[in-house]
């Protein structure tokens, strides 16, 4: 996990045995994002090989859609299992941050009138145009060129240490890329970045997706910022730490894995979950297109397994997020609690 990756085992190793390293040689524990080996792939049907460009192109506005080949857009469209409704027309000329919503002391507050009714349309809505610091780190990946920098300059330079997570400091469990992580400097991005977990959360069953908040399921993502069209994205890995399970499934992934039951099975295919934040055009006041969170179906009969998830890891399902783009942070969600829970973001 995180922005570097362990040296990569062989291939023998991996089919028989695992692609984590052995518990018995180290504190740290691999999770279902295992390295990356530089395979090649090769598509024998008409279509072209679908890309990762191609997803986040569909995504995007209608301009950007129709740059990609009909039929790889509709084996990716039956493979989107969209958790806020996708609104590619949704795109404003020009953001009104005086009717945004914005976040304060950690909740939202409606800054314009909300019935009774309207909770549902309240939260797309976050999704859609999100507070303006959202929309402010937005502008800022694609003005920047697509440095990561520029991202990691708004984070407070206070060092935060990531206490136990649910017993992990008991079972010599590392859940993070560093043993330390920080914040952003506004309030508002943390608590945006803390609200996508549980809307993920919440609304994942409506998609078949049945997932915890805990240190064995979804528990963190990995900022990035798109090639090409630098917008600005999260790739959450949900089912990071199955249940070992002789013959169903039968891997070693360390201390980390230690009292996990998360049971490996078909909602294993819906563990990748995208987040793209809304994309400004090159004007200060235009935007190409609203923000998105979806479930990305990776049933093997699918355009995401077959294309764009290594063979030698497709019993994990795991998208890479650095096929996404630059990578630039991790955003850790733990509940940090002794007797009741706590969440609490470390981003590292």
């Amino acid at each position: 996990m995180g922005l570097g990756k362990p040296p990569l085992l062989s291939l023998k190793f991996a089919v028989v045995f695992s692609l984590s390293v052995a518990a018995a040689t180290t504190t740290t524990s691999s999770s279902l994002s295992f390295p990356k080996a530089k395979t090649q792939n090769l598509s024998i049907n008409s279509a072209p090989k679908a890309t990762t460009k191609d997803l986040i192109s569909l995504l995007g506005s209608p301009q950007q859609a129709s740059t990609v080949n009909a039929e790889v857009a509709q084996k990716f469209k039956s493979c989107f299992k969209f958790l806020v409704p996708f609104s590619p027309h949704a795109a404003s000329c020009s953001v009104n941050h005086s009717s945004r919503r914005s976040l304060r002391s950690d909740k939202f507050i409606v800054d314009c009138g909300k019935g009774a009714n309207e909770d549902e349309r309240f939260y797309n809505e976050l999704i859609w145009w999100p507070p303006a610091p959202v929309l402010e780190l937005a502008r800022l990946a694609v003005d920047s060129g697509g440095d990561p920098g520029a991202i990691h300059r708004t984070l407070d330079p206070t060092v935060i240490p990531v206490p136990d997570c649910e017993g992990s400091k008991e079972d010599k469990c590392e859940l993070t890329r560093t043993p330390y992580g920080w914040r952003f400097v506004n309030a508002e991005l943390n608590s945006y970045i803390a609200l996508l977990f549980e809307i993920i959360a919440a609304r994942g069953p409506s998609v078949g997706l049945n997932v915890s908040l805990n240190r064995y399921d979804l528990f963190h993502g990995h900022l990035f910022i798109a090639v090409d069209s630098g917008r600005l994205g999260i790739l959450f890995h949900a089912k990071e730490y199955p249940a070992y399970q002789k013959g169903v499934f039968p891997y070693n992934m360390g201390f980390c894995q230690r009292g996990s039951n998360v049971c490996y099975d078909d909602s294993m295919n819906l563990r990748n979950i995208l987040w793209l934040a809304p994309l400004p055009s090159s004007s200060r006041k235009e935007w190409l297109a609203p923000g998105v969170l979806v479930v990305l179906d990776a049933h093997p009969d699918g355009i995401i397994y077959q294309d764009l998830i290594p063979k030698y890891v497709r019993f994990a399902r795991t998208l890479y997020e650095d096929d996404f783009g630059e990578v630039v942070v991790d955003v850790n969600y733990l509940n940090v609690g002794a007797k009741e829970s706590k969440y609490q973001l470390f981003i590292c």
